[in-house]
């Protein structure tokens, strides 16, 4: 089932970096990839400072901050009424992941998952190039 990005989403992709930008509209594009939203992209210094005051995120150093970053999260029917709400529930994230790194792929774009960071600091909506390939 493809993913139709709303214009919200769209908006939230402005000022992510073009190539992390076609990769999520590649996977959007992909019957394979579960319905999803982006939930957020580029952030401000006192967005992130916001975000790690409250625990969602624990760095000031963020890819959010030069938009190489984006954060994406599966829309699930949760209780069966047929409307998509936005699930953070691990099991969901998953066949996400499978999509994106397939759609990177296809765009020769590398990704990083934050589903594949160590254990305690796991960050399954977000979404990254990363540093080597794409320094500051």
């Amino acid at each position: 089932m493809a993913t139709v990005l709303s214009l919200r989403d769209l908006e939230r992709l402005s000022g992510v970096h073009p190539d992390l930008v076609r990769v999520v509209r590649r996977c959007a594009a992909t019957a394979k990839a579960p319905p999803f939203t982006v939930v957020q992209g580029l952030r401000t210094a006192a967005q992130q400072a916001h975000y790690i005051a409250i625990g969602a995120s624990w760095t000031q150093k963020s890819r959010h901050l030069t938009g190489h970053a984006v954060d994406i999260a599966p829309l699930i029917d949760q209780d069966g009424d047929g409307d998509l709400d936005v699930s953070w529930h691990w099991p969901h994230f998953y066949p996400l992941a499978d999509a994106m790194f397939a759609a990177a792929a296809q765009e020769n774009v590398p990704v990083e998952w934050g589903g594949n960071w160590l254990a305690g600091k796991k960050d399954g909506p977000h979404w990254q190039l990363p540093w080597s390939a794409y320094p500051a």
